[in-house]
C-alpha cells in the first residue's frame, strides 16, 4: 500500500502512516509517498522527484521501481516519520507565506519564514524520532520550497487571502482543500508536547 496522503490528525496527533497501521491487516507493507509534486505538473509530463518512504526495504524498492520512469524520478528512504512530518508541516508555513506575500511583506519576508519554518521543521521532526538531515531533501526543504512559492499551492493561496484580508470561513468555503489550515493545530500541540514555545530552543 502507497500512501500519498499528507497530514496529522488533529485529535489523535498521528500521521497518515500511523493511522494506517492501525487500520491495515498486521504485516501489511507500507509505503509514504512525499516530496515536492503538483500533480498538475506530473500529469503534464513535466520532471518531477518524490521520495518514498517504509520500514520495509522490500516495499520500498518495489514502490520506487513501480513509480519511477522516464520525467518521474523516485528517491527512496527508511525515514517514515520524517517524510511524514514533512509532507504535513510543510502546508503550515506555506500558510504563512502566503498571509506574508497577500499582505505585501515581501520576499524578504517569505525567505525568512521559509528559512525559519524548515529550521523549526527540523526540531520537531527530530524531537519524533525522525533524522534531521531528512529535512533537507526533497520531503523536507524540497517540498517547502515548492508549497511555499509555486502559483499551484493551495495552502499559500489560502494565507494570501489571509494577508489580503479574507476571513478563514470565507476562504475555505471552496472546493479546495488546504491542509495546512488544521496541520497547524496538530503541529501547535505537537511542538508543546516537545516543550518548543518558540524563539531559538526545543
Amino acid at each position: 500500500v502507497v500512501c500519498a496522503t499528507k497530514g496529522i490528525e488533529v485529535d489523535s496527533l498521528l500521521t497518515m502512516d500511523e493511522i494506517l497501521e492501525q487500520n491495515l491487516p498486521k504485516g501489511q507493507p507500507l509505503v509514504t509517498l512525499g516530496g515536492p509534486s503538483f500533480a498538475k505538473e506530473v500529469a503534464l509530463g513535466l520532471p518531477t522527484a518524490v521520495v518514498v518512504a517504509s520500514r520495509s526495504a522490500d516495499a520500498n524498492h518495489r514502490a520506487a521501481e513501480a513509480l519511477h520512469g522516464g520525467f518521474f524520478r523516485v528517491y527512496d528512504t527508511e525515514d517514515v516519520t520524517g517524510v511524514e512530518l514533512g509532507a504535513a508541516l510543510k502546508n503550515v508555513i506555506a500558510v504563512a507565506c502566503g498571509v506574508s506575500d497577500g499582505a505585501g511583506l515581501g520576499t524578504n519576508a517569505r525567505a525568512a519564514l521559509i528559512t525559519r519554518g524548515l529550521s523549526e521543521m527540523s526540531r520537531l521532526a527530530s524531537a519524533r524520532g525522525a533524522n534531521p538531515l531528512t529535512m533537507m531533501g526533497l520531503a523536507g526543504l524540497g517540498d517547502l520550497v515548492l508549497t511555499c512559492t509555486g502559483q499551484l499551492s493551495r495552502n499559500r493561496a489560502t494565507g494570501q487571502k489571509l494577508g489580503e484580508g479574507r476571513t478563514i470561513a470565507e476562504i475555505l468555503d471552496t472546493k479546495q482543500v488546504s491542509e495546512g489550515v488544521k496541520t497547524a493545530k496538530a503541529a501547535r500541540e505537537l511542538l508543546s508536547q516537545a516543550g518548543y514555545s518558540g524563539g531559538r530552543g526545543l
